[in-house]
């Protein structure tokens, strides 16, 4: 069984003209749209429009802010087992076409919304997968044992953690035996390593690897510095890319002391600098000290982790902008990353515009990114692709 709740569909009533937005595939409704009804959290919930027709199904919960997320908006109105796993094949089908696992075996196989699964998350490490469920309604909606062994049998994977929402809890292994140590896998031909069981998310960052494929290619004969490194993907692509050296900081010991791990492990030669220090007071260092480099990398956790922190969010990024233009080097390249979806691009690019003007730089805009393929999105939700990535060339 892929699933926990069997029991009877509760009916809800939308109240707002929002028909023509779930039908384009906006997946949630928020309280005040829908009237609200007593019902177990998990419950599955048949949306009826305002001629009492229904036009959707979904996952329900009265205490969320967002009771309902839409899973199905044709007829059949069900949500069972074989649903389930014809959107996991689906999902499935789509990460088999776009990636070599000779190159690359450390992907998302379900996004969620984009994969028509709202609130489940499965990563992919070689033969270890990452369930996490997103909320109290999609954790009473989805069957986690089901879950991993419809990944033994149909993804051959030899290992099933479940990860939880609660920090500092270790995860479960569902299928298989807990890893000893971080799994290996590939990324481009790199080699890195996820704690699956302990490390952030689900043990590494997946949604930056055709950032990392492209600072790779443009790395040959530059100093490199990667801000907020975490476990050092920035730095071992540059690497791998030919700099003539990399500086990796993070505030974070155990980051930094993996990052090292990865660029052993991928026996790279050149000198690479690891730092463990707070980001903004080492630019502040290295601006009084004069030091630059060729191409800098930002990739900050998120400094807007909620709607009212926006604005002190944005205040950081233009500092941090402002920062790593002073200290890079005249016709370098500058990359600026955010992963807060409370920040849109229009917001984080004026940002980062503002945080130039301070440090006296121009920028030349060389690449605007967002989500890779392994992280869809429904087109009707511009809100789920939060990550912005813009890579500049300032003024020489």
């Amino acid at each position: 069984m892929l699933l926990q709740n069997t029991t009877k569909p509760i009916h809800i009533a939308l109240h707002k003209d929002l028909k023509r937005a779930i039908k384009r595939g906006h997946a949630w409704l928020y309280s005040d749209a829908i009237d609200l009804r007593p019902a177990a959290s998990g419950s599955v919930a048949l949306l009826h429009d305002r001629k009492d027709e229904i036009i959707a199904c979904g996952i329900y919960d009265a205490s969320h802010p967002i009771p309902l997320r839409v899973c199905r908006t044709q007829p059949p109105f069900i949500l069972d087992d074989a649903w389930v796993a014809s959107q996991l094949s689906k999902a499935i089908a789509l990460r088999q076409l776009a990636f070599d696992p000779t190159v690359t075996n450390g992907y998302r196989i379900v996004a969620g919304e984009g994969d028509g699964l709202p609130g489940l998350i499965i990563d992919l490490y070689d033969r270890t997968a990452v369930i996490k469920l997103d909320g109290g309604a999609p954790e009473a909606f989805y069957r986690p044992q089901g879950l991993a062994d419809w990944l033994r049998d149909n993804l051959q994977a030899h290992c099933v953690v479940l990860r939880t929402r609660q920090r500092g809890r270790v995860g479960e292994a569902l299928v298989g035996t807990p890893p000893e140590a971080p799994v290996e896998f590939l990324e481009n031909g790199l080699i890195f390593s996820a704690d699956v069981l302990q490390g952030q998310k689900t043990g590494f960052f997946l949604d930056q690897r055709d950032n990392r494929a492209l600072i790779q290619s443009l790395s040959r004969g530059r100093s490199v510095l990667n801000l907020f490194s975490f476990n050092g993907g920035f730095s071992v692509a540059a690497g791998r890319g030919g700099a003539s050296d990399v500086t990796s900081v993070d505030l974070a010991a155990p980051a930094i002391a993996a990052a090292s791990t990865h660029w052993e492990m991928n026996q790279l030669q050149q000198p690479h600098h690891a730092v463990v220090q707070d980001c903004f007071e080492f630019l502040q260092s290295a601006i009084r000290g004069r030091e630059n480099w060729d191409l800098v990398i930002c990739d900050p956790p998120s400094f807007a982790p909620s709607e009212k922190t926006r604005q002190q969010g944005l205040t950081a990024y233009t500092k941090l902008a402002q920062l790593a233009a002073q200290v890079t080097r005249p016709g370098g390249m500058l990359a600026l990353a955010s992963c807060s979806s409370h920040v849109g691009e229009l917001a984080f690019t004026q940002a980062n515009l503002d945080g130039l003007g301070r440090a006296r730089r121009q920028a030349t805009v060389l690449s605007n990114r967002s989500l890779p393929i392994d992280h869809p999105t429904p087109m009707a939700m511009p809100e789920l692709r939060y990550l912005k990535f813009q890579l500049l060339q300032l003024d020489a």
